[in-house]
């Protein structure tokens, strides 16, 4: 199988050449593409697919489909400098776990958390656990299913991961509950949103200050919110 798929990016490789602007981008997302199932193949995952809530009866206006972040998201927007050995990672909307699996095999977290609505995508999370080759430095790995309506973020989350998991009153309400364990116990948070379609909202509350922004793809001359990770720390109450 994988060589079928080194023989397909190599076809389109040389087919490339001398190709119009369009055909050169569904050519490099070809490669990207080709390069994740490699890279799954090889360390025994499935995370790669994109799929709709309506599969599974979940399907609301606030909520999004599940499509995984590029696995080289977490690595380009958190140093591995700026994480250490008490720093907790949880991604709300984790899915199929690969931020999950990135942030566990590639950072010293103490722990680690996904917290996904789909039992069925959980499932599939929890079994790319324990079925992965990747080494995992953190083995406290902790896979949640709830809506995160229902879920309370613990008071030592220190990083947390959005892939644009919902938007609307939703949101509103998970960033509320992201401010109170803040309030509750006051502490350096840094956010990273991948797909940042809230991001006016998230400043708008006056807690998230904008560290940095990332961007994963080729730069289009627009500055608008997908295909760029930003990355904002929480900031204390002015009154506090």
């Amino acid at each position: 199988m994988s060589v079928l798929i080194e023989t397909v990016a190599d076809t389109a490789m040389a087919a490339a050449v001398g190709l119009p602007e369009g055909l050169r981008r569904s050519y490099r997302w070809l490669r990207r593409t080709t390069g994740q199932l490699l890279f799954e193949r090889r360390y025994g995952v499935r995370t790669s697919e994109v799929v709709g809530l309506e599969e599974f009866g979940l399907a609301r206006q606030d909520r999004v489909y599940y499509s995984a972040a590029n696995w080289q998201t977490l690595r380009r927007a958190l140093p591995r400098r700026d994480v250490g050995e008490h720093d907790v990672f949880i991604d709300l909307g984790s899915g199929m776990g690969r931020m999950v699996l990135e942030a566990a095999a590639r950072y010293p977290f103490r722990k680690v958390i996904g917290v996904e609505l789909s039992e069925e995508l959980n499932d599939i999370a929890r079994k790319n656990i324990a079925d992965t080759r990747l080494r995992l430095r953190c083995e406290d790995v902790d896979l949640v299913q709830s809506d995160v309506l229902d879920y309370e973020i613990p008071d030592d989350v220190s990083v947390v991961f959005l892939n644009n998991p919902f938007r609307g009153e939703t949101f509103a309400t998970a960033i509320g509950k992201l401010i109170a364990t803040v309030d509750r116990n006051p502490r350096a948070v840094t956010v990273i949103y991948f797909n940042p379609v809230e991001e006016e909202f998230l400043l708008r509350t006056g807690r998230f200050r904008h560290l940095r922004t990332v961007r994963l793809g080729r730069k289009t001359g627009q500055d608008g919110p997908f295909g760029s990770v930003r990355v904002y720390a929480i900031t204390e109450r002015a009154d506090a």
